[in-house]
């Protein structure tokens, strides 16, 4: 049982959250393509939300059958400021992928972590004690996860395998005539605004702790936003039409994966790690980012992503093990207190089992 509690508490979140990662530079590169074979931005929000909500619709309908949680006015003005930061920050995220890459999307995603770490503290939902263990871990761990992913960045290095695999032209996905000023720009605000986002996301499971069903009220107001805003703004009939190509592949894949997986992880891992864990993993997306160019789409693995790569895990083991060690002297500390206070009320306790 105690390692099946462990493995709920570290090992299924790190792999959830990893997954997600994964999912997240998979999709970017799929948006990329179909953007340059003309799908509309506007369009593709609409329908990929509109398919994201409808499967959460169904799992919550599997979930929620146990009953719910008293829901009241607080929680709802608060998923109605977390659905417009939301749409905001994904719309910044696409547009700085138009103007730009998804390795450029993946890096500057290494701002994450200060920002969620930042945003924490002042929320109080992260202890900042220097003299502690498991903040210095974390503080260091952050600090060695960025260096590593500036390492990958920046440092290109020998060639060290060299892929026998086509070469895809980067100009054949859009990226020559990009402006990555702007590009850069958007995705530093997407990664600001989703930081934010987990900070008010996870104070909302805390007032109402049905995790799928937030998922689902906050992926259905973000779909209630897009729609009325795609079709005032994109007009053209014909961009509404989807052929089995590319474009239809995306908004599926967005729409099961881009949308309602990542979703509802971030609730779960919000509720078990907090918001600094979910950003800690952001960093990984370029390691990721360099494996798949490499395996899909034939470019060289250089020095300078396996070495990044290597620093960048080392940063993660650190931040890992400090929230292990936070999460353990919490349970301590709860378990301590649950025990000396039924020490103290014993006759209470067995009153209240006549």
């Amino acid at each position: 049982m105690g390692s099946w509690n462990n493995c709920k508490k570290h090992v299924a979140p790190f792999a959830a959250m990893a997954a997600v990662e994964f999912s997240i530079v998979a999709f970017s590169t799929l948006y990329k393509a179909a953007h340059a074979k003309g799908l509309s931005f506007f369009v593709f929000t609409t329908y990929s939300h509109i398919l994201g909500s409808l499967i959460l619709l169904i799992l919550s309908l599997i979930f929620s059958r146990g009953g719910l949680p008293p829901f009241n006015q607080s929680v709802l003005y608060r998923i109605i400021i977390l659905s417009v930061m939301g749409f905001l920050a994904i719309m910044c995220g696409l547009k700085g992928i138009e103007h730009s890459s998804p390795a450029l999307a993946s890096s500057i995603s290494t701002l994450a972590p200060p920002f969620t770490f930042v945003l924490a503290v002042l929320f109080r939902m992260e202890i900042l004690d220097l003299r502690s263990s498991t903040t210095q871990a974390k503080v260091l761990g952050t600090i060695v996860s960025i260096s590593g992913a500036l390492v990958a960045i920046l440092y290109k290095g020998p060639t060290i395998l060299s892929s026998k695999s086509m070469k895809v032209p980067y100009h054949s996905l859009g990226t020559s005539q990009a402006n990555w000023a702007i590009g850069g720009f958007l995705l530093a605000i997407q990664n600001l605004m989703f930081s934010a986002s987990h900070i008010l996301q996870a104070q909302i499971l805390l007032m109402y702790p049905a995790k799928v069903n937030v998922a689902l009220m906050y992926l259905l107001g973000m779909t209630l936003i897009a729609i009325p805003v795609s079709f005032m703004v994109e007009k053209d009939l014909s961009a509404w039409m989807l052929k089995p190509d590319i474009k239809l592949v995306t908004i599926l894949y967005s729409g099961l994966f881009g949308q309602a997986f990542i979703v509802v992880v971030h609730c779960c891992c919000l509720t078990l790690k907090g918001p600094f864990y979910i950003s800690i993993f952001k960093p990984l997306s370029i390691v990721i980012a360099a494996a798949a160019s490499f395996i899909f789409l034939g470019d060289d693995l250089h020095l300078g992503s396996v070495v990044g790569g290597i620093i960048l895990l080392l940063g993660f083991y650190s931040v890992l093990w400090g929230k292990a060690k936070e999460q353990e002297t919490k349970n301590c500390g709860f378990e301590n207190s649950a025990a000396s206070s039924d020490a103290r009320i014993p006759l209470l306790k067995s009153q209240g089992n006549v």
